[in-house]
């Protein structure tokens, strides 16, 4: 590990050590490991930051003991690439299910078994949990899942699990939210992005499919938000994802995406920032209750089971700018 992590893996870190249970020496019971949900867009470093801050909760110190941490990307979790081609022949004009990526092309039910396995490995003593493993080079990119054989695995106790991707806590929207935004522009795309390609149908449909996820959300205790400067939240999106591409082309001799396949990537992300993006901070709405959902992070009563330092709180805002640099860091606030 590096002797200079990355300052936002610092402020990760301390985050998530303000949360990490106290030992009660009075009771035997044993607690589940702290959830931490990380959000972040294409780009934005969430891989390498999960990496160093994982190096950093792992190192013992005079401080804290050695921390034991799995991590988990939701990338991981799609649909195998047959489930995923049925999906899109299923949906023929909804661009936005053709392919890997948006809300309703990750298996649900197994994400939410490891998850629930995940919660309780400190409760089966030695028992190894399996985590999927999605590969994106296969069949030309599309991406499949590989065989049980290749997957990774965890042993218990933990301490931490973390779960990073482009759209974890993201939420379900009124459609009335959603019909005023469908005119909208997205804030800097003006001359980059149309968003009348994609039917309020359409998004209504992506809509309903991430009230599954909101299963997902509800184990975690506390979240992580990596954003771009509110003024131009999506254009550094773009030349973050570009930047990678070019750097791993570097690196494997030439082979990725052209500089325009790499825009067409983003574009079909861009709906899903616009519509749902503010989900992470503002819950979303209940289709089945009709009320209002908050997440875990941002109620008074939720799954946080156990004592914390008093000054912590649960959901954490970390601004870079268009360099990745800190800008700015706060606590979410509606």
């Amino acid at each position: 590990m590096s002797d200079n992590p990355p300052l936002a893996a610092s402020i990760i870190f301390e985050h998530i050590y303000a949360h990490i249970p106290i030992p009660n020496p009075s009771t035997s019971k044993t607690s589940s490991p702290l959830f931490v949900a990380l959000q972040g867009p294409q780009g934005s470093g969430k891989t390498f930051l999960t990496e160093h801050v994982k190096n950093l909760l792992s190192l013992e110190t005079e401080r804290h003991p050695a921390f034991r941490v799995a991590t988990l990307s939701i990338d991981d979790l799609y649909l195998p690439h047959a489930n995923l081609k049925e999906l899109a022949s299923a949906n023929p004009k909804n661009a936005l299910l053709r392919g890997r990526g948006q809300p309703g092309t990750h298996d649900i039910e197994l994400g939410l078994s490891l998850l629930h396995s995940l919660k309780e490995i400190n409760l089966t003593q030695g028992d190894n949990v399996r985590i999927p493993r999605f590969d994106k080079s296969l069949f030309d990119g599309e991406g499949d899942r590989l065989p049980e054989c290749e997957w990774t695995f965890v042993q218990g106790p933990l301490d931490v699990v973390l779960l990073e991707g482009w759209c974890v806590g993201f939420y379900p929207q009124w459609s009335q939210y959603i019909e005023q935004r469908i005119n909208e522009v997205p804030l800097g795309l003006e001359e980059v992005f149309n968003l009348s390609v994609h039917s309020l149908e359409h998004i209504l449909d992506i809509n309903q499919r991430l009230a599954d996820y909101t299963k997902w959300w509800d184990l975690f205790d506390i979240f992580v938000q990596i954003a771009p400067p509110n003024e131009s939240p999506y254009v550094h999106i773009y030349k973050w994802r570009l930047q990678q591409e070019h750097a791993m082309m570097a690196s494997n001799g030439g082979k990725g995406m052209t500089d325009e396949q790499v825009k067409k990537f983003i574009d079909r992300y861009i709906p899903g920032y616009h519509f749902f993006g503010s989900g992470v901070v503002a819950g979303g709405y209940d289709q089945q209750t009709g009320l209002q959902l908050d997440p875990p992070w941002l109620r008074e009563e939720g799954p946080l089971r156990f004592p914390m330092a008093p000054e912590a709180t649960r959901c954490l805002r970390i601004t870079i700018d268009e360099n990745r640099t800190v800008s700015e860091v706060a606590y979410c606030r509606r």
